[in-house]
């Protein structure tokens, strides 16, 4: 079993950024890959980021392509996910999810946190 807990959501102005971080234990995260995915209020939830064990290979979502950084410290046991050049659209339940593989998709995922709330302002 591996729990899940982010943490950093907030509220901040639009063009502002926020570091959220997601801290295991449990099992180390070593074994997995790590996902951020957001859920809005009235959407379904969506992918966002993954990165593989290693930290070589990441994969975005084309609407956060350029803006956010998905990272892992493996010795930590902590995934991140840098969030730069905030838009209100970025509003979204944030959570991270250690899984078999670099998947787009939720089922690829084992595990999951509670979530953190980001509400960026206009």
């Amino acid at each position: 079993q591996v729990q899940l807990v982010e943490s950093g959501g907030g509220l901040v102005q639009a063009g502002g950024s926020l570091r959220l971080s997601c801290a295991a234990s449990g099992r180390t995260l070593r074994r997995y890959a790590m996902g951020w995915f957001r859920q809005a209020p009235g959407k379904e939830r969506e992918f966002v980021a993954t990165v593989d064990w290693s930290s070589l290979n990441t994969y975005y979502a084309d609407s956060v392509k350029g803006r956010f950084t998905i990272s892992r410290d493996n010795a930590k046991n902590t995934v991140y996910l840098q969030m730069n050049s905030l838009k209100p659209e970025d509003t979204a339940v944030y959570y991270c999810a250690a899984g078999r593989g670099t998947y787009t998709a939720i089922a690829g995922y084992d595990y999951w946190g509670q979530g953190t709330q980001v509400t960026v302002s206009s």
